[in-house]
């Protein structure tokens, strides 16, 4: 119990400090979007955020499809671990979204002031990937730890060596 209930503390703590982050480096983002004037970086950024958005819906879907989550659930009160599609390629890949989403901004507005503000946004959604390891190791037991030896948390490219290279 006690243990239970300092996870979601640390969970809600998160959640807070991730909400007012993220809300103040879109705000700041918004109005610095057009400052950066190298377009390499700006299109790099823009590729960045449309993976961010594939990475970030996805498991939506994936959770809904292959998880056992029961009709009307919220697609994360899944039963079932789920190691198919891009849960075969990388372990999280909502966080790796909201960082992805973080580096995006930071290439496509150039500014110091975003970089500043999205440090910290990265960093939270590292945090909370380190977090969710946790939680899944004591939820799925065995499975999830031969689950970890096989794919990577958030190392998209690593991911996607093992998954074509590795037939197993």
């Amino acid at each position: 119990m006690g243990d239970k209930s300092s996870k979601s503390i640390i969970h809600k703590v998160f959640h807070i400090v991730l909400f007012f982050f993220g809300l103040a480096l879109i705000v700041v983002f918004i109005f610095y979007f057009d400052y950066g004037e190298n377009i390499v970086l700006k299109i790099f950024g823009t590729f960045l955020w449309i993976l961010s958005a594939f990475l970030g819906w996805l498991p939506i879907y994936m959770f809904k499809k292959k998880g056992g989550v029961r009709k009307g659930e919220s697609f994360v009160k899944t039963n079932k671990l789920v190691t198919t599609g891009i849960y075969s390629i990388i372990r999280h890949p909502q966080y790796l979204a909201g960082m992805l989403l973080g580096f995006s901004f930071i290439l496509v507005s150039q500014h110091w002031l975003v970089l500043v503000l999205a440090i910290p946004f990265i960093t939270i959604f590292y945090i909370a990937a380190l977090d969710e390891d946790k939680s899944c190791l004591k939820k799925f037991g065995s499975s999830y730890k031969e689950y970890i030896k096989k794919v990577p948390r958030i190392n998209l490219i690593l991911g996607i060596i093992r998954f074509l290279f590795n037939k197993d």
